[in-house]
């Protein structure tokens, strides 16, 4: 982890970087950090949910504000020690391992400064450094895990693929509406089921043999991920796609993102391509 947060800080010029892994199901410790000017940040305990470490542990993909203490889409529990290291721009990815996630890792500036394309990929790429640092690690400790359903009868499979990817696609729009409760306590509980159906659902699917990481059988795409990645497929830029879409600049990124990091892809070409070859997006266009 603090190789990675090094890397990532001399590489892209992010002033403070920091991270940690979870200690429980719901809580993740900031145990390294670099950059910073104050201790507030070290041994922060963050829950699943709250601000933008939990959000980012919630969904299960990378989040970012350009001003923390006035963005709208994540809870502001964390809104002291944030304000005491001077930060404004903040861009937090998930470490997932086999579909669970298991750590955070923080890149921000102390400026409201955007979060660049070039920085975002670069907070990704460290966060699969981890990924597969972990992998290597869990594999050592455990040896090879048999997931359920080997040597299940033939035919079997594509049934039981398919179920498990209801649940998976159920589970993800749970997180969503959860985050949108405004009662803490009962935001927790909603968060802790979908954490229950994580786990049931996460044997099935195959491994990605780089990086350690379980995929569902087959990708998918929210309907909000498929019409973003379809108008910048047509050559829009974020801001064009925005303004077509009704949504901001920020939150076309972050579906884009999103979907990249379902596809596996480092760029915009790289996703629109794989998303066509999967047949999620019309091959005419550009």
């Amino acid at each position: 982890m603090r190789a990675a947060l090094l890397r990532l800080r001399r590489t892209t010029g992010l002033q403070v970087v920091f991270g940690g892994l979870l200690h429980d199901g719901r809580r993740l410790r900031i145990a390294d950090v670099d950059g910073a000017v104050t201790p507030v940040l070290h041994g922060l305990s963050i829950t699943t949910g709250s601000g933008l470490g939990g959000r980012c542990l919630a969904l299960s993909r990378p989040c970012a504000v350009t001003d923390y203490a006035s963005a709208r889409h994540i809870t502001h529990e964390y809104d002291g020690p944030v304000a005491a290291e001077g930060l404004r721009s903040v861009v937090a990815v998930p470490v997932v391992v086999r579909r669970k996630v298991r750590g955070v890792l923080y890149g921000a500036l102390r400026d409201a400064l955007p979060i660049g394309d070039r920085v975002f990929d670069a907070a990704v790429a460290a966060a699969r450094d981890v990924e597969q640092a972990l992998a290597v690690r869990d594999e050592a400790r455990i040896g090879p895990v048999r997931l359920p359903g080997a040597g299940a009868a033939p035919g079997s499979g594509a049934v039981a693929g398919a179920s498990w990817e209801e649940v998976r696609q159920a589970e993800e729009e749970l997180r969503g509406l959860a985050l949108l409760v405004g009662d803490p306590e009962l935001r927790a509980r909603l968060l802790a089921v979908c954490g229950r159906l994580e786990t049931a659902s996460a044997g099935p699917g195959p491994r990605t043999a780089a990086h350690g990481v379980d995929r569902p059988p087959g990708v998918t795409l929210t309907p909000r991920e498929t019409e973003v990645l379809a108008t910048v497929a047509s050559g829009a830029t974020n801001a064009v796609a925005a303004s077509r879409l009704g949504l901001r600049p920020e939150t076309v990124k972050g579906y884009l993102r999103s979907a990249m990091r379902k596809l596996g892809a480092h760029t915009r070409l790289e996703a629109v391509v794989t998303a066509r070859r999967a047949g999620l997006l019309p091959w005419d266009g550009p």
